[in-house]
């Protein structure tokens, strides 16, 4: 009936709504029992849930074989980490995967069987977990005893696929594949010339005195091409050319045209190639996020316009006022946003609204979210206000940095005179005393503001939450301190008595001070802009840094596959100060070892795996020659690519913010909340009439009445 009819149309205009806010596709099913599981879906909790699967699901590595749980990663002094029983982490892996599966079954009913199959993502999704679901039986059936579990590496495809920033960032990156690979050409020319020079040069001779070069970093190909690569990366830099340069000084002079040609021209060229790619590449993908915008809330207007009490005599679709606030006061959004529509809704005199006008209410969600401070107090006497003034006043502020310097500097001095000092030997008299003194002052500041600024007035400023809150940790440990120890005097050395001893505890304290500088940024502008701008980049742009995290943990785990195990001290290692052998499992052969600082290095990385260490492995080659792949591959994907493309998105945002923050004039009183969209905001082009209704013509599931 019509009643049924009016409903679905106020659903449908809600669900518009909330994807318009959220800057989501509106191609998605749209009959009463679609919207309610859509709805639910990107529900709060469900989102909750979704992101919390996924978060477990990749922490199950620093559990499951080889547990890298220990308080040390030396192999020498580490007692044996704990192995969760089979069945544990597959339990938990089983449950993970149930919620993926519910996640791409939603998803896939919810756009519809059609727009299914073009849907690579989706496709690629139920791949996945089809593979680990398979690897999940095997694993079971092998009762945990695998060694290779693929699994494991396909665990950051959930955390990408759940990024629609992600996807477009890869999108991007492979366009640009074209330009970034004939610098690497280049790169590459540029590596093997110099190789063959170098083979050339530090060629064998009758003196095996004269040929270390040779001998350590240019006996073949295979070596002088990983010696020269890892020079690249200045790893191995200066050792590389010590014999040669011992020999005769002239020879550097290869080993510069080296660096300078490969560092300083071909790697900063492929990160401007990389910049310039992606100058504009936030701009469309903000650019997107507007369209997006508009044609939800254009659906909704369209949708609400179809209602039985719209007029039929209008020569033009409108909606009514009425119908609009019956879908705001349902629809999920920002109570600010939503407060400022209702409030250009009542001084419209108008009972109908124009498609026009519509659109104009809903540009309240593109506006700077602005955050005003609650106000002072108001004192009735006259000593009160004068306090008032004086505490509230910029240079009570200034005051307190001043004293917060001379805590610092006090605190420095003491460490200077203090550190040769045995801890038997070290009297904690004055730094207590003097941290004392600070900890009682910044009370007194504290108490001062709140009486002048009201307590709501000073929570409202993220410097004063900051600065509140490590006083009052800080006064929390002076009391603990005093409690346990007494009160500081001459000799003050007491025995080690409760959870930490007396310097402990004076070292936090102190560090939570220096911690506590950081107050006097907001009073220095320029200091206080990049702050804030680095900071609003790092909000904005968590989807970039997932990119890394999920290359850094493929490549991890990776690495944990191929080079588990493959350091194994003999004999009694404790104690001893070097190894005379380390035996290498796997493919690689038994090497010998002369330095316990390449034990140190390799246990440290990758059983816990983690693949910093590739670099100094490389330049001591210590593992078998097809393994050096993988890592020149992480070399490549996570400095070469990844990084530059972190560089360049971030410098391109830094810049742009840094110049509208600059131009803006500084309003007293009221905080700007920026975020990526609004950075673009003056540069964005609106959407046509004509594209967006063709856009919403072109809708797999909804009917337009015109």
């Amino acid at each position: 009936g019509a009643a049924a009819d009016n409903d679905l149309y106020i659903n449908q205009a809600i669900v518009f709504i909330e994807d318009a806010i959220q800057y989501r596709s509106i191609n998605h099913r749209v009959d009463s029992r679609s919207l309610w599981l859509y709805r639910w879906y990107y529900s709060r909790t469900c989102q909750w849930i979704l992101s919390l699967t996924i978060t477990v699901i990749l922490a199950l590595a620093f559990i499951e074989e080889p547990s890298s749980l220990t308080v040390t990663s030396d192999v020498r002094y580490r007692l044996p980490a704990w192995n969760p029983p089979c069945g544990l982490t597959e339990s938990i892996e089983l449950l993970c995967f149930l919620v993926f599966v519910v996640d791409v079954s939603v998803k896939s009913y919810l756009i519809g069987w059609k727009e299914f199959w073009k849907n690579k993502w989706l496709m690629a999704y139920i791949l996945t977990l089809i593979v680990s679901l398979a690897d999940w039986i095997v694993s079971l059936s092998f009762f945990c005893k695998e060694s290779v579990r693929i699994r494991r590496i396909l665990r950051p495809f959930f955390l990408l696929q759940n990024s629609s920033m992600m996807k477009k960032t890869l999108k991007s990156i492979n366009s640009t594949l074209p330009e970034m690979a004939s610098v690497l050409l280049l790169l590459a020319v540029h590596l093997s010339l110099f190789t063959m020079f170098a083979m050339l040069l530090f060629a064998r001779t009758k003196d095996n005195q004269q040929d270390k070069e040779w001998v350590v970093y240019f006996r073949n190909l295979p070596d002088s091409l990983t010696s020269l690569l890892v020079l690249l990366t200045t790893a191995n830099n200066p050792d590389v050319m010590i014999p040669a340069y011992s020999k005769n000084r002239a020879y550097s002079i290869f080993f510069i045209l080296f660096t300078v040609l490969g560092n300083l021209f071909l790697m900063n060229l492929l990160t401007a190639i990389i910049y310039n790619q992606f100058r504009g590449y936030l701009l469309k993908s903000v650019q997107s996020s507007l369209f997006r915008r508009r044609l939800g809330i254009r659906a909704a207007f369209e949708v609400l316009s179809s209602l039985r009490e719209t007029p039929a005599s209008a020569q033009q679709s409108c909606v009514s006022v009425g119908a609009l606030l019956q879908v705001l006061q349902k629809a999920e959004m920002d109570s600010r946003c939503k407060q400022a529509i209702m409030r250009s809704l009542k001084m419209c005199s108008c009972d109908q609204l124009s498609a026009v006008q519509f659109q104009k209410l809903f540009e309240e969600l593109d506006k700077d979210a602005i955050k005003q401070h609650p106000p002072s107090p108001e004192y009735q006497s006259h000593f009160m206000q004068k306090m008032q003034f004086a505490f509230g006043h910029p240079c009570f502020g200034y005051l307190g940095n001043v004293v917060a310097l001379a805590n610092i500097i006090s605190i420095c001095v003491v460490l200077v005179m203090d550190a040769d000092k045995q801890p038997s030997e070290r009297d904690d008299f004055f730094l207590g005393a003097i941290n004392c003194f600070f900890i009682l002052y910044y009370l007194l500041e504290m108490l001062l503001k709140i009486l002048a600024m009201g307590l709501k007035r000073y929570l409202s400023y993220p410097s004063n939450r900051f600065d509140g809150l490590l006083t009052v940790i800080l006064l929390i440990l002076e009391i603990a301190t005093f409690a346990v120890y007494g009160f500081p005097h001459p000799g003050w050395r007491p025995e080690f008595m409760g959870l930490l001893s007396l310097w402990d505890m004076v070292r936090l304290v102190n560090m939570l001070i220096v911690f506590r500088f950081l107050r006097i940024i907001p009073n220095m502008k320029f200091m206080a802009l990049v702050v804030t701008t680095l900071l609003d980049l790092v909000k904005n742009l968590r989807a970039f840094a997932g990119i890394l995290v999920v290359v850094f943990y493929a490549f991890a785990i990776t690495g944990i596959m191929l080079f588990k195990g493959a350091v194994v001290p003999l004999g009694n290692a404790r104690g001893s100060e070097e190894y005379s052998e380390a035996e290498f499992t796997g493919s690689c052969v038994h090497i010998s070892l002369g330095k316990k600082k390449v034990l140190s290095w390799c246990s440290a990385h990758f059983q816990a795996g983690v693949v910093y260490c590739f670099l100094y492995v490389l330049s001591v080659h210590l593992i078998c020659r097809w393994a050096k792949i993988y890592f020149v591959a992480w070399w490549l994907i996570s400095s070469v690519i990844w990084v530059n493309l972190f560089v360049a998105l971030l410098l391109e945002n830094f810049i742009h913010k840094w110049d509208r923050r600059c131009q803006r004039e500084s309003l007293s009183g009221i905080e700007y909340q920026r975020t990526v969209e609004l950075m673009f905001r003056d540069v964005l082009e609106e959407p046509t009439e004509e594209e967006l209704m063709e856009k919403l013509h072109q809708h797999p599931h909804l009917q337009l009445c015109r």
